[in-house]
């Protein structure tokens, strides 16, 4: 069974062996700790336990967390080394980390000088973004000559503000002169939004003025701490933008500097996280002045590992196995090619404790209906040896390895069905062979047969790819009632479909292979709805509640019939695939022959043949999950398992192994 079989411990120890037991426990990383909460409702427990706990503590790492995390931000920002493609953990021995954090106080000095120098420039910046914000408020006034300080004189009042860009200048001016003819008027700039005006009046006559500009939306503007004329305050912000910049480089000089450092900083950051976890898991013990509690879960091939950490914090402890009807935390336990279509059991739901794994039942057809769907040799093979590449080039960990590696299976599923189909680009080969080099009868031939030519054959074996997937879905249904002791529900709900349904098939289509069998599928048909009829509903109370009981599981075979066609998709796509290649060589082999044509057919083939992958693929990956997720799992799998998430070394950046791994 691929669902890894658990057990359930308790545990209790002294109080002074409290921290070095949860040092092992994160070591050993087979345990999972579950929340206690629900004993301190139970007033038994509640009067002689208390929740353990550091929060304080957990608040603290967590502020200087965001301080490394800000640091590490800042050097990568300035780290002009070139990085990998796709960002993983780096391995490193237990050993080798704990001889860098050896130096850890020299790490923290690192932190804090960065931190400083990323403080230094987030100032910088604000005093930068404040200079420009003013520069481009005082850029439509640069030709006014006055201070933008002076407002008044003795005998006048100066005003500078805006009028919307629809307002008739000229109408306004001769509206303020008409008011009173002791005014300068002058327009200062004037911009897609907004004109820009300056008007001094006497003193005794600025009310008038002002009630006349209101008119025409006239609003105030004044320069708060600003001292001189726009131009002149202008050019001293550009002297001090200049200087900013100086220090801005000088400070970015300094964190560049110090890029060198990012992988210790890592490893300091690891080592908070760890530390983190260490106090956070404390939530989940209780205890008293001089003891603590804790119970939870592990696989029950640790056992003597746990055992040996145990004892050797002397801790009294029990093993029991999982209580019946208990839901378990769910670890999957699957090996070589079975492994990475993990990925698309985990994308649905796991599955709950005592159910069945579908991942070895789904691995066959998934990479079956992947390549049928994609069905193209040369794309297939693109897909395997990109992700082969991947796979060795970078160390992959979690669902990233688990899809790169399904992908490399699908991909050579996909070769597969490609020679079989023949499809080699579409038809590049063909069209390739007649651009180059003038030959008109150059064909790969499939070794199977062509789908485009002959889509019936395809639907047919789609059609029988379906009944086989869903029969296989029934069969695990049956089994999984078989053992939970209900052998008459297998019979019932799924013995009698299996006898309806094929019946229905060899009436339907055994008179080609023989009358006998005709006749055999007639029997087994009238067998089959006879007895969903009698026993559809025998869960239902009453003779009217059984009938209807009855006709509505007979109802079932339209279900039965929609879930067939569904797998017409195979046909759909891998046509999809083949037609579109096919349109991408027309469209590159329009110019014809020679350099012109060539140069055509080989731009329109990389782009036109790499978009075709992309989509395609992307449609195969969700059309073949959807026939595991509605057609397959809806015939036996409920899912809903909780997924066993063990005390460990939750690190971001480097993964610490032991050195005989």
């Amino acid at each position: 069974m691929s669902i890894v079989k658990m057990k359930k411990l308790s545990v209790i120890g002294l109080s002074n062996n409290k921290e070095e037991l949860i040092k092992h426990l994160m070591d050993l990383g087979v345990v999972e700790l579950s929340a206690q909460d629900q004993k301190l409702l139970d007033e038994e427990w509640a009067n002689i336990v208390v929740k353990d706990g550091n929060e304080d503590e957990v608040s603290r790492i967590d502020s200087e967390l965001q301080k490394i995390s800000t640091v590490l931000d800042t050097l990568n920002q300035y780290d002009k080394s070139k990085g990998p493609l796709i960002k993983t953990r780096r391995a490193i021995t237990k050993r080798e980390f704990k001889k860098v954090m050896e130096d850890r106080e020299s790490i923290q000095d690192t932190v804090e000088k960065v931190y400083k120098l990323y403080n230094s420039l987030v100032n910088l910046k604000g005093q930068e973004n404040k200079i420009e914000t003013n520069m481009v408020s005082l850029k439509p006034w640069l030709s006014y000559d006055i201070p933008v300080e002076l407002r008044e004189t003795e005998s006048t009042e100066i005003l500078m503000g805006v009028v919307p860009s629809v307002t008739e200048i000229e109408a306004m001016r001769a509206a303020v002169e008409e008011a009173t003819d002791r005014t300068v008027f002058r327009l200062i700039g004037s911009d897609a939004d907004q004109h820009y005006l300056s008007i001094i009046a006497l003193k005794d006559d600025i009310e008038l003025v002002l009630d006349c500009v209101r008119q025409f939306g006239f609003n105030k503007v004044t320069f708060s701490n600003m001292y001189g004329t726009p131009a002149e305050i202008t050019g001293s912000y550009e002297k001090e933008l200049a200087e900013i910049a100086k220090e801005k480089e000088a400070v970015e000089a300094n964190i560049t500097s110090m890029t060198g450092e990012i992988k210790k900083v890592e490893c300091l950051y690891d080592d908070t996280v760890i530390e983190k976890d260490r106090n956070q898991i404390r939530n989940r013990l209780l205890k008293t002045e001089a003891s603590f509690y804790f119970d939870g879960y592990m696989p029950a091939a640790a056992e003597k590992s746990v055992q040996r950490v145990l004892e050797e914090n002397e801790c009294y402890y029990e093993f029991n196995e999982i209580p019946e009807g208990e839901e378990a935390p769910v670890l999957l336990h699957n090996t070589g090619a079975i492994y990475p279509f993990e990925a698309i059991t985990n994308l649905y739901a796991l599955p709950e404790y005592n159910e069945i794994d579908p991942t070895k039942w789904l691995a066959p057809f998934y990479f079956i209906f992947f390549g049928m769907m994609l069905s193209d040799a040369a794309y297939g093979i693109i897909m395997a040896v990109g992700c082969f590449i991947i796979s060795k080039k970078f160390r992959l960990e979690g669902m990233m390895k688990k899809l790169i590696n399904m992908f490399f299976w699908c991909g050579i599923s996909t070769a597969i069905w490609g020679a079989l189909f023949g499809g080699w680009f579409g038809d590049l080969p063909t069209v390739a062979a007649k651009t180059f080099f003038g030959i008109d009868n150059f064909v790969i031939k499939p070794l199977w047969f062509n789908p485009v030519n002959d889509p019936m054959k395809l639907l047919i074996f789609s059609f029988i790819l379906g009944g086989i997937h869903l029969f296989l879905g029934m069969g695990i249904q049956a089994y999984m009632l078989i053992r939970d002791g209900k052998p008459l529900d297998a019979l019932f709900d799924i013995g009698l479909w299996y006898v309806l349904l094929v019946g229905l098939v060899l009436f339907g289509v055994g008179g080609n292979i023989g009358p006998a069998f005709a006749t055999a599928g007639k029997y087994m048909s009238i067998i089959g709805v006879v007895g969903i009829l009698l026993t559809g509903g025998r869960q239902k109370k009453g003779i009217f509640g059984k009938i209807t009981g009855g006709l509505g599981s007979l109802y079932d075979i339209t279900s039965y019939l929609a879930d067939i066609l569904s797998y017409s998709r195979l046909l759909a796509l891998g046509l999809a695939t083949g037609v579109i290649a096919q349109v991408i060589n027309t469209m590159g082999s329009l110019a014809g022959g020679g350099i012109k044509g060539s140069i055509l057919l080989i731009v329109v083939a990389v782009f036109g043949h790499l978009f075709n992958l992309a989509i395609n693929a992307l449609g195969s990956f969700v059309h073949a999950s959807r026939l595991q997720y509605v057609e397959f799992f809806g015939k036996f799998y409920k899912g809903g398992g909780t997924a066993f998430e063990p005390f460990d070394k939750k690190t971001k950046y480097v993964d610490i192994v032991k050195e005989e791994d």
